[in-house]
């Protein structure tokens, strides 16, 4: 069996005619023998006070491939300065990589299904390097594929079941505070953008979960030459011609 699954959102390697991409559906097995191992090393690294976190290379293939996204518990990685996801079977990453305030480096490369990252990574401020496999992104420049479209803004978020979303429809199944402001969403509303930006060394398309529209009006200007502002994605969305090679 593969380590990894074959994602088929996008084509990753052509110019593709723009089509409706959803997030991947898939949830953690949190009972899995891969998920507790993981929730074990992350654990040692914590105590230990490692600077350099490779997890996956810990554990065998077939925990690998079980491994969809990581714990909320790496925020405890705070003397971590180098996190590890070579060639993983990620679809996200949780929103409390941006506690982990030393993180200096970060190589999720040949990760193919990991097509986003949350908007709280730029919370990570001596963040300076990435290796990222560029084409297996959203709206990269190389092919420019569509991003999901979002769903439409909230003032209020009585009627959601917070921990319990559906992944297809928000990209995961928990969302708990504002990515901006860090207020808890289930005190105020939610409103999701997509928002293009430069990370350590290369540019990622970042989810924004927002509690307000003040707080969406309060992001950065995206990166030169991607969507212009912060956006619903959705194929309706004009992105800058690709710059195929």
């Amino acid at each position: 069996m593969a380590e990894e699954e074959i994602c088929r959102c996008f084509d990753q390697y052509e110019v593709r005619p723009p089509h409706v991409v959803r997030f991947h559906a898939q949830r953690q097995d949190t009972a899995s023998s891969g998920w507790q191992h993981l929730l074990d090393l992350v654990e040692e690294a914590a105590a230990d006070g490692r600077e350099v976190f490779r997890p996956l290379a810990e554990l065998s293939p077939a925990e690998r491939r079980q491994i969809i996204t990581l714990p909320p518990t790496i925020a405890k990685l705070t003397e971590v300065r180098h996190l590890v996801l070579y060639g993983s079977n990620l679809l996200r990453i949780p929103p409390e990589i941006g506690a982990m305030t030393n993180l200096q480096e970060f190589t999720p490369y040949t990760s193919h299904r990991l097509h986003w990252f949350p908007y709280e990574l730029t919370r990570c401020r001596q963040l300076k390097a990435s290796t990222v496999s560029t084409r297996s992104l959203y709206g990269n420049f190389k092919v420019r594929p569509p991003f999901p479209p979002l769903q439409s803004g909230r003032a209020a978020t009585r009627d959601l079941d917070l921990m319990n979303l559906d992944p297809t429809m928000w990209g995961t199944d928990a969302i708990q505070a504002c990515s901006v402001c860090d207020r808890l969403i289930a005190e105020a509303g939610l409103y999701q953008v997509w928002i293009s930006l430069w990370v350590g060394t290369d540019t990622l398309p970042l989810l924004v979960n927002a509690c307000s529209l003040d707080c969406i009006d309060a992001l950065p200007t995206p990166s030169e030459g991607y969507v212009p502002t912060p956006h619903t994605g959705g194929v309706g969305i004009v992105q800058p011609r690709a710059d195929y090679a």
